[in-house]
C-alpha cells in the first residue's frame, strides 16, 4: 500500500491517529486534548442510550470503554480527503469482536472548526464509493 498524501490533510490524520489511539491502547488524552467545548459525535452503535448525537469528553470516554470491552482492534488509513471544515479518513479495522475474527472498513468524517474537532461521525461498512461522493 502506498502511503497517503499528506499534504492538506494534517488536521484530519492528527485527529485520526488520536482517535485510533483511544481505540488500539484506551488513552483518550490526545483526542480530547484537540476537540471544541462543545464537541458531539454520532456512532453507529444499536444500543437505544447510542442513539443520535453524543456530547463531551465525558460521553466519548465511555464510547471507548465501550468498544474495547467488547474489541480489539488495529486501525489503519486507506484514503484521506479534507476541504474546508471537513475531514473524511477511510480506514480498515482488523482483530477481534466478541471472541471473533474482525475486519471491516470504516469512515469517519470530521468537522473542524479552525484547527479543533467540533464533530465527528463514524460509518460502519463503507465501500470506496464514499470517495467519490466526498470529491464531488
Amino acid at each position: 500500500m502506498e502511503p497517503m498524501e499528506k499534504k492538506g490533510n494534517e488536521r484530519s490524520l492528527q485527529a485520526f491517529h488520536a482517535f485510533r489511539r483511544a481505540i488500539e491502547e484506551g488513552d483518550t488524552g490526545a483526542f480530547e486534548a484537540l476537540v471544541t467545548a462543545d464537541f458531539g459525535f454520532i456512532v453507529p452503535i444499536p444500543f437505544e442510550e447510542w442513539q443520535g448525537e453524543q456530547r463531551g469528553t465525558g460521553r466519548f470516554r465511555k464510547l471507548i470503554e465501550l468498544e474495547r470491552a467488547s474489541m480489539s482492534a488495529r486501525l489503519t488509513p486507506v484514503t484521506c480527503v479534507e476541504q474546508g471544515d471537513t475531514g473524511i479518513v477511510i480506514f480498515q479495522a482488523e482483530g477481534i469482536f466478541n471472541g471473533m475474527p474482525y475486519a471491516n472498513e470504516l469512515a469517519i468524517v470530521f468537522r473542524f472548526e479552525q484547527e479543533r474537532i467540533r464533530s465527528f461521525r463514524e460509518y460502519v461498512g463503507v465501500t470506496s464509493h464514499l470517495l467519490a461522493i466526498a470529491k464531488a
